[in-house]
């Protein structure tokens, strides 16, 4: 066998020469083809075994009831995205429809029949969302949308015979409402052109002859119009009252169409649940002794009961109120947590709704009102650990440099870690949003493993403590924001068990920004930050965001196109004051971010590393404004892992 040996001898040689290097790539956990890597140390296959169980947990998310079947459409995770699936009876199997390398947001049953639904998807996080119809009979998937715009998925007739949605397929910028019959893509036409990018329908009246449509301004003012499901005639319906902008966050129509069911902060500090009368223009409100704002709605089918759910200081409390006796109905205990997209079943008994807390992962349940009966859906896997001893969040208030009281929630690690504990500061983007007592997924970890706490500030400019409150950050008032973790860096230092000598910061989006911004101000009182696709400079970002978001979001920062606002949002960029940042800095980002450009990331990336600090930098091609795939997600957890053993622990006692 002449022509063997020659062969297997060189097959041995090749062997025996690639082991070295085999065995190398195998103790190390490499980065897909998507991710982009910079000075991030390879990563210990030792250090992915030890983290691995808490990347593993899973969610399920309430998205549509069968409207003739007590059945459900959910959303969850078995693979690398979240995907839609069908759950026929509570804790019933998750039975999969949807197969994408993207994952679907939301999906809505056909009202009527249930034949088919309809669900929006983008393409690597760009958030240009196209519609699409699944027709559960055939698995057939049909584009209703033009494939290039950004849509949102839109609100059903009441014979389900139409969707009204918005689309900026007309400049790019303009949301235009749209009716389109998801069984004839060739119906799609547009109602009304509009001018900016806040306009979205809500409701369509009984006779769906009208819509009911939000303009939104800012987090401080909207209004709400009236459309001709016709002819795309509006109606102002919310003109401007006095000097104070109004903010309206919902709306619905009642039954018998006289009048409309909205949440609103008009002549009140929260937003409260009013009935408005359509022929006398009277408001009637119908939450006043609740001085919390109302969050989430929603109006049986036959408008007999409403439910609602109060936001009472980041705790989320349901109420269902008799909308012809105007009095509660009596609950039985739920379980405490966040509770968020209520929806009504047509039988108008059972309430279906998401629901989370710091021991429990998101999932869903329903409340039927005729027995006080909850049953839960969904029961996610959590890697095998037991959550029921997780850490819970206690609510903690600091005073900043003004006076004011800010508060934030933190999570301690358990009493098996002693002394002094570091602090991980988390911030909150938006910045119109709050940080609410939930599930912290992977970022148990640091809690359960490395004993480090975890502390989630509400600055001035979060939601949830009124309106004054939401307005404390706007335009040149922006770095009271920073002051305000100034201040909670001063009230570490009071606290006996946390340490004020080991701190990093960290945040996403606006967060972002408060971590560079922090970086900056306060280099010296942190060990590090971490930038998850956070604004570096306030005039490039306004300039290069998305166009149908510029103007929102110049209502919130300042608009860069006067020149002194921006003279100041120079000032205070971080990529401007770069040669403050001192410490450690992690950059995380996604290619196709719509909200916040990649370049915020490049610029702050080039410029802090000629302070010869360490600069860490990822970036993943197929992910927009954060990572939303399981494989990329779990790269940027584990390298963060790294980031904090390396210079938030090290050394340090």
């Amino acid at each position: 066998m002449p022509i063997i040996r020659p062969i297997a001898a060189l097959f041995l040689v090749a062997l025996f020469t690639l082991m070295p290097m085999t065995a190398a790539q195998a103790a190390t956990f490499p980065a897909n083809e998507n991710l982009v890597v910079e000075e991030i140390p390879a990563i210990p296959l030792s250090l992915v075994d030890t983290v691995k169980r808490y990347t593993e947990f899973r969610s399920g998310l309430f998205a549509s009831w069968h409207p003739t079947e007590r059945e459900m459409l959910i959303s969850t995770r078995f693979c690398n995205n979240a995907q839609i699936h069908a759950v026929r009876f509570p804790l019933a199997a998750r039975r999969q429809l949807t197969f994408f390398t993207e994952p679907p947001s939301g999906a809505s049953y056909q009202p009527t029949t249930g034949d088919y639904f309809v669900f929006s998807k983008d393409i690597g996080g760009n958030e240009f969302n196209q519609n699409y119809r699944y027709d559960l009979a055939t698995g057939d998937i049909t584009l209703l949308t033009d494939g290039k715009s950004k849509n949102s998925r839109g609100v059903w007739s009441n014979k389900g015979d139409r969707m009204a949605y918005t689309s900026t397929r007309r400049t790019g910028s303009d949301t235009d409402i749209y009716l389109i019959d998801p069984t004839n893509p060739k119906s799609d036409r547009l109602l009304a052109q509009v001018e900016g990018g806040g306009w979205v329908p809500l409701d369509w009246s009984p006779d769906d002859r009208q819509l009911l449509v939000l303009q939104y301004v800012s987090a401080n003012e909207s209004y709400l119009w009236l459309m001709d499901a016709q002819t795309g005639t509006k109606t102002l319906l919310t003109p401007k009252a006095g000097k104070e902008p109004i903010s309206y966050s919902s709306a619905v129509f009642a039954k018998d169409g006289k009048g409309i069911y909205l949440v609103s902060d008009r002549e009140s500090e929260f937003q409260r649940l009013a009935y408005f009368d359509l022929a006398s223009k009277r408001y009637t409100y119908l939450t006043t002794q609740i001085k919390w704002d109302i969050e989430d709605f929603d109006l049986s089918k036959d408008g007999k009961l409403l439910a609602f759910v109060a936001n009472e200081d980041g705790a989320s409390v349901l109420h269902i109120l008799d909308t012809k006796t105007r009095k509660e109905r009596k609950l039985p205990q739920l379980p405490n947590g966040l509770m968020f997209g209520l929806s009504w079943h047509p039988n108008n008994q059972d309430l279906g709704f998401s629901m989370t807390s710091a021991r429990s992962t998101t999932d869903v349940y329903s409340l039927n009102i005729t027995s006080n009966k909850i049953d839960r859906w969904t029961e996610s896997e959590t890697g095998g650990l037991n959550t029921t001893n997780f850490s819970d969040a206690e609510l903690v208030r600091w005073k900043s440099f003004d006076g004011k009281t800010i508060s934030g929630f933190l999570y301690r690690p358990p009493k098996k870690f002693t002394g002094k504990r570091p602090v991980i500061i988390d911030i909150h983007g938006g910045p119109e949003a709050q940080f609410r007592p939930v599930f912290l997924g992977r970022q148990n970890y640091y809690l359960n493993e490395l004993g480090v706490a975890l502390l989630f500030p509400n600055v001035r400019g979060s939601t949830g403590y009124g309106k004054t409150f939401l307005k404390l950050d706007n335009g040149f008032l922006r770095e009271d924001s920073v002051k305000d973790i100034g201040a909670l860096l001063d009230w570490i230092a009071t606290q006996p068990d946390l340490d004020a000598s080991r701190i990093m910061v960290t945040g996403g989006s606006y967060g972002g920004y408060m971590s560079l911004a922090v970086a900056t101000n306060y280099s010296d009182r942190i060990r590090a930050a971490v930038d998850i696709v956070g604004i570096s400079n306030f005039v490039t970002f306004l300039e290069r965001t998305e166009g149908y978001r510029r103007d929102l979001r110049r209502v919130e920062y300042g608009d860069e196109r006067d020149p002194k606002m921006r003279e100041f949002l120079l000032k205070i960029s971080p990529v401007n004051n770069a040669e403050k940042i001192k410490k450690p800095l992690f950059v995380i980002h996604g290619q196709n971010d719509p909200r916040v450009p990649l370049n915020e990331a490049e610029q702050i990336v080039a410029t802090v590393r000629k302070n010869n600090v360490p600069v860490w930098y990822l970036m993943a091609r197929d992910e927009g404004h954060g990572f939303a795939k399981k494989a990329n997600a779990d790269f940027q957890f584990y390298a963060t892992v790294m980031f904090v053993k390396e210079f938030l622990l090290k050394n340090s006692g």
